[in-house]
């Protein structure tokens, strides 16, 4: 075995080597790491010629890691943890004057939940802060808050890692919505009214959209869908206008409904509460900055469970 050069190993080579081992695939490590599949190929490149091994072996379906590397990876993954947290406890972070850029995921409907009150919250409070907003399913999520790509994930998130702790905002429950002048007049909805209804159906992969569609199936509604759109931003706007029905969380129906426009129904059989919650990752722990950012959407935005009836 060759010598090991260790000037030649950065902190980037070992968090590409991070990025493979947990995504299996150089495409996928570089979408993560915000780089071109040529430069993450280079990488791998430069990392199995410090380490003297392949390190990943392509196959059909995935990059395998080499017995090396699986003896690699807790030591590079606990090395990085060490430096991470070492560098986070000299880190002072000012919000009135970071210029810091977080990284969140939440869903198009917590989008609109939360991101007018906070960006106007933050406009004297953080005014250089910025934020990077996407969607991720939550079966890759637990693996980008561990990387650090992920700072802070909002919503419904069963499933999530252990290593992911979190904190409830609120309880939840899923209505339905039509607009105030709809001919359906009932104050109280049965299975056989929403049968007769039709529906704007917003298609997302959060968990608690996908809880409710499988209820509505094992209640034997068949619903008659009359658009389906690939985000939730415009469904309540179709509503309005419309003698159409959406079915969407109690919290987002109320946000949208400040002008009274709309008629907010409750469902005519029980669905388990919605727990949203603001969720970060243990290693970052020590990191001020999302310490910050956990603290103003808990106080923002938690509100008390609701009263058993």
């Amino acid at each position: 075995m060759k010598q090991m050069n260790m000037a030649a190993v950065d902190l980037n080579l070992l968090k590409t080597f991070l990025a493979i081992w947990e995504l299996r695939s150089l495409t996928a490590a570089a979408d993560r790491l915000h780089l071109s599949q040529p430069a993450v190929s280079h990488a791998l490149r430069r990392l199995r010629d410090i380490f003297d091994d392949p390190l990943f072996v392509r196959t059909p379906t995935a990059m395998v890691p080499t017995d090396a590397a699986m003896r690699l990876h807790g030591p590079i993954d606990n090395a990085l943890v060490i430096i991470h947290g070492a560098l986070q406890k000299h880190v002072q972070f000012d919000p009135s004057t970071a210029s810091r850029t977080f990284q969140l995921v939440m869903s198009d409907m917590a989008e609109s939940y939360v991101l007018p009150s906070l960006m106007e919250a933050l406009a004297t409070v953080a005014p250089h802060v910025s934020f990077d907003v996407q969607q991720m399913p939550v079966d890759a999520l637990s693996s980008a808050m561990r990387s650090g790509d992920v700072d802070i994930a909002l919503g419904y998130l069963p499933g999530l890692s252990a290593e992911c702790t979190c904190e409830t905002l609120l309880e939840d429950e899923f209505i339905c919505m039509l607009r105030n002048g709809h001919p359906m007049q009932k104050r109280k909805l049965s299975l056989e009214d929403l049968s007769r209804l039709r529906y704007v159906y917003a298609t997302t992969n959060t968990t608690g959209h996908r809880l409710a569609e499988d209820l509505f199936r094992k209640a034997g509604l068949e619903r008659d869908i009359a658009v389906r759109i690939p985000h939730f931003t415009v469904a309540p706007q179709i509503v309005r206008n419309t003698d159409l029905a959406l079915i969407l969380p109690r919290s987002i129906a109320e946000r949208v409904n400040q002008g009274r426009a709309y008629r907010l129904l409750s469902l005519p059989f029980a669905l388990p509460p919605i727990h949203v919650q603001v969720h970060s990752h243990t290693r970052f722990a020590s990191d001020p900055g999302i310490a910050w950012l956990r603290s103003t959407l808990v106080s923002m935005f938690a509100r008390p469970a609701a009263k058993p009836h």
